[in-house]
């Protein structure tokens, strides 16, 4: 257990930012609300009922449960291929960063039945669907994981 204790705390720390940064969104603003910070970018409060990019979002509420499976599940297989690959670092650290993420929309799914978002990058009237700390872990873990796919060909 040892060997994965690092990459379990690299999780960790992606969900208290994660959860932190929510409860401090929702303190600040109202649903809906936000405030405009740059010209394309604002901090809003929004909520989504779907994945990523408001997948599922308009369905009758049974997608929590899926969502819920689903991340329950890659959780599961992320910490046994940490167990299995505790040696190979950016690999981990991918994986590391997925399982944080994960587990920071899982909360609030299991608490709240949505996710919180509140980054909303915009130009020219186009909204970026808003996201949150731990999508952008995920997005960060993916993005590493093809590189290192990618490295371990050549």
């Amino acid at each position: 257990m040892r060997s994965i204790a690092r990459w379990l705390s690299i999780s960790l720390l992606v969900i208290v930012l994660d959860q932190l940064s929510k409860f401090w969104i929702v303190g600040a603003f109202q649903f809906g609300g936000g405030i405009a910070l740059t010209s394309f970018f604002n901090l809003v409060h929004a909520h989504n009922t779907g994945a990523a990019f408001s997948f599922l979002a308009g369905e009758s509420g049974w997608q929590r449960f899926f969502f819920i499976g689903i991340a329950s599940a890659a959780s599961l297989l992320i910490v046994y291929l940490l167990r299995k690959h505790a040696q190979e670092p950016w690999f981990c650290l991918a994986l590391s960063l997925v399982l944080g993420g994960a587990l920071g929309n899982l909360i609030d799914r299991v608490r709240l039945s949505y996710v919180i978002d509140f980054l909303d990058f915009y130009y020219a009237g186009w909204h970026f669907p808003a996201f949150n700390v731990a999508d952008s872990a995920i997005s960060v873990g993916a993005a590493l994981l093809i590189l290192d796919s990618l490295r371990k060909k050549s």
